[in-house]
């Protein structure tokens, strides 16, 4: 018998929605758990009838045939956020919105709407599903919505293993040469990422959390740690107030996601 665990995967029904697809699907089969595909039509492309449903269903592969498919039509931002909340969906899985003509990533208002207005974490899937995550990196700004972010993850995805990752800048560092406030700005980063991870939240997760307190720019930072860990997974919090320029990292989130290779989750900050 299926699990509670829902997850809602937003599918276009194009070639490169396949990766999300297989990515839906394991995490469906891990936490045997509900699949629920949505397709949102463009106003002018008609109402969902059973004919439209049927046909969709049978570009599906075999596995996923089973799993419910729910058709509706209008903006698909604005539907998507609206069915997860109506369902209570725990997952919301999607693609990179497009591709360029040299190849990059380009997201556009669609994820950002999403990621903004639904209470569900928003995993953006790039990579092809070869197995479950074996590793991931967290962003951390030591605030209370990363360490959510944090916790969120590592329940989501509970065999993964976690390098969270603070970066820090030594400011004025063109005028102060002294390796003395280079050492201050570092004891304080470590300790401010000290008391992050001696929270009474974070004890379950004790011994499976490799920390790094690192001096340079975030995104920099971050990406390299995707990198040297061989991490299939960064995750994001966001304040959700206007997109992702009030993620935890600042300015650089929405970079990071265009910049990364990897799939992407991001966890929207629930207030009190």
């Amino acid at each position: 018998m299926a699990g509670d665990f829902e997850t809602l995967l937003a599918s276009d029904f194009t070639a490169r929605s396949d990766r999300p697809l297989d990515r839906a699907l394991q995490v469906a089969r891990e936490k045997n758990g509900k699949l629920v595909i949505a397709h949102v039509l463009e106003k002018g492309e008609g109402d969902p009838d059973p004919a439209t449903v049927e046909r969709l269903r049978a570009d599906l592969p075999q596995e996923a045939r089973d799993a419910e498919l729910v058709v509706r039509t209008g903006s698909a931002p604005k539907v998507l956020a609206q069915l997860a909340a109506e369902r209570g969906s725990d997952l919301i899985v999607a693609g990179v919105a497009r591709y360029n003509s040299v190849g990059d990533y380009l997201l556009g208002t669609a994820v950002d709407h999403i990621v903004r207005n639904a209470d569900a974490p928003v995993l953006v899937v790039r990579g092809r599903a070869s197995g479950p995550y074996a590793h991931m990196v967290v962003a951390t700004d030591l605030s209370d919505c990363s360490r959510a972010a944090l916790l969120t993850a590592a329940g989501l995805f509970p065999d993964a293993a976690i390098t969270l990752v603070h970066a820090f800048h030594v400011p004025y560092e063109g005028w102060l040469k002294s390796e003395a406030v280079k050492q201050e700005v570092r004891a304080e980063a470590w300790e401010g990422l000290d008391g992050f991870l001696g929270h009474a939240d974070m004890a379950s997760l004790s011994g499976r959390i490799k920390a790094l307190a690192e001096e340079g720019e975030a995104g920099s930072v971050i990406l390299g740690q995707l990198k040297s860990n061989g991490a299939g997974l960064l995750v994001l919090g966001t304040h959700g107030r206007s997109g992702f320029s009030h993620a935890t990292i600042g300015s650089q989130a929405e970079a990071l996601l265009a910049a990364a290779d990897v799939d992407v989750l991001m966890v929207r900050e629930h207030k009190a």
